[in-house]
């Protein structure tokens, strides 16, 4: 009996140390992590890195490690759901304020994407959009561009294709050399697959720049060309999101 009790001991201690080495080397994952797509996590690259992806029909695009408020541009679009309190604050299952790219967004707006969304101003509803012209000095591109993305609970990377079409046909309708689009999904807290989405907006984006092209030349359409699209990512997600975007050029290629 007594070299039974030994043994009962020496193996739970056997066991507390494992589990003490295992949090150690950090087997025990954060839940928020764990949650995300594992290639977004495997690399992570600075703020500012830029790369072209590819080019199509005389547009360059591009991808870059920057949030909505800081990239330089003619325009910037953004997307959003429809309003629950607190939404793109609440960390997790929303991303941290330091890398929160709305977060920076609505701060240098001094909260007015939260108001105009709270209040019911722009509810958010798929496909809807608001066009916003930013005090100076509060953010480096001449023009915000809200689109729409409807009920969170509902949404599926396929409306993606449909929201790229949206931004291109503004930025024709704008009159806009070029334009940056950030998808703000993560920021929402939505695990969504990065590289699919990315794929499906540049998707959309080139249908659309291909319709309006046959409409000018049918003599039925009258538009400044855009030359490069900057689809802006996160230090984490930028890589992955990088094959879905080169995936979709070559697709249409």
């Amino acid at each position: 009996m007594t070299i039974i009790k030994s043994h009962k001991k020496r193996d739970s201690r056997a066991v507390l140390i494992s589990l003490i080495l295992l949090f150690h080397l950090g087997f025990f994952i954060n839940p928020a992590i764990a949650q995300q797509n594992p290639k977004d996590s495997t690399q992570t690259i600075t703020v500012g890195t830029s790369k072209v992806w590819g080019k199509v029909d005389g547009i360059t695009i591009e991808g870059l490690v920057e949030g909505p408020s800081s990239a330089s541009t003619e325009l910037q679009i953004a997307c959003v759901f429809e309003y629950t309190e607190g939404d793109i604050y609440k960390s997790p299952p929303a991303l941290a304020p330091a890398v929160n790219g709305m977060v920076h967004l609505d701060e240098a707006l001094k909260g007015q994407i939260t108001e105009i969304r709270k209040t019911g101003r722009f509810t958010g509803q798929a496909f809807e959009t608001l066009l916003v012209t930013p005090p100076a000095g509060t953010m480096k591109a001449g023009k915000l561009l809200l689109i729409g993305l409807g009920d969170r609970n509902k949404f599926s990377p396929e409306l993606m294709i449909s929201i790229g079409r949206v931004a291109m046909r503004e930025a024709l309708t704008l009159g806009v050399n070029n334009f940056a689009f950030a998808s703000d999904l993560k920021d929402a807290g939505i695990d969504s697959p990065t590289a699919l989405v990315a794929g499906n907006v540049t998707r959309g984006i080139i249908e659309a720049y291909r319709t309006q092209n046959y409409l000018k030349a049918k003599k039925m359409a009258i538009f400044k060309p855009v030359t490069k699209v900057i689809l802006l990512a996160g230090p984490s997600f930028f890589m992955t999101a990088g094959e879905g975007i080169k995936e979709a050029i070559n697709a249409s290629l």
